[in-house]
């Protein structure tokens, strides 16, 4: 129980690999506050977890939107009595040629994906600069912010800006005990991939370790990044890939 008196708010966690990380969270004794956009997700995948025996509570909302991520923040305080773990899970994919990309797209993107990332990781840091307990701030980026993928322009930027923030939060947030990191997934198999019925398939095929990733790959990576055992890694990116990025073979180039 590794996370026992613990406290967690973990945004965009009504399915797949935000999901995961707070069901793992909760079952190693910490309290979760499981966030996403659509309220019946949230109510769902909560109540799966607490059917589990674990501490999980939903707040549906907008997790690019700094009110309610302040009201994250205090939901969290009031009904946990504190907040040691912020996960910024959340984000938001669209892919689109360069030259044809539309601004709408761009800015939903940007919004959440760095917006909501950039305020949650501020709001969850006063609060844990107040309880002089320390802390620990986790980014989701992906192999994108590390290598060129084609019609992600806008995705990838976001991510490798995540990655950045990580390094230049160590300069204002160390001195309080907040360590602050990321993790990059490469291809993963999630409910939402798989609607490609040939991506495992794919991957598998340019992939060194000749498989793409499952969830419990990346949450297994999440968890350590925010465990005591990294107690003393900040401003640090994981990749969890199978080796992609260490060569690159594009799946466009691979069907």
């Amino acid at each position: 129980m590794q996370f026992n008196e613990q406290a967690a708010i973990v945004t965009g966690a009504g399915t797949g690999i935000g999901f995961e990380i707070c069901k793992q969270l909760a079952l190693q004794g910490c309290a979760v506050l499981l966030n996403d956009r659509d309220a019946a997700l949230a109510e769902t995948a909560a109540e799966k977890i607490y059917q589990l025996g674990g501490k999980c509570q939903p707040l549906a909302g907008d997790a690019a939107d700094l009110q309610f991520i302040e009201e994250m923040v205090k939901t969290s305080v009031k009904n946990f009595g504190k907040l040691t773990i912020a996960i910024a899970n959340a984000g938001i994919t669209r892919f689109g040629a360069f030259l044809q990309y539309p601004l709408q797209d761009f800015r939903q993107v940007m919004s959440l994906n760095l917006e909501g990332s950039f305020f949650l990781a501020q709001q969850a840091a006063k609060q844990m600069i107040s309880q002089k307990s320390g802390g620990t701030i986790l980014f989701m980026s992906s192999v994108t912010g590390h290598q060129a993928h084609k019609n992600l322009a806008a995705y990838g930027m976001t991510k490798a800006a995540l990655e950045l923030l990580a390094k230049t939060l160590v300069a204002e947030l160390s001195e309080f005990g907040i360590t602050v990191n990321a993790i990059a997934p490469g291809a993963t198999v999630t409910e939402r991939t798989l609607s490609d019925q040939d991506y495992e398939k794919t991957w598998s095929g340019i992939t060194p370790m000749k498989r793409p990733a499952y969830v419990s790959d990346i949450v297994n990576a999440a968890l350590f990044m925010v465990s005591p055992a990294s107690r003393h890694i900040t401003g640090q990116s994981l990749v969890i890939d199978g080796g992609w990025t260490s060569v690159s073979p594009s799946p466009y180039d691979h069907k």
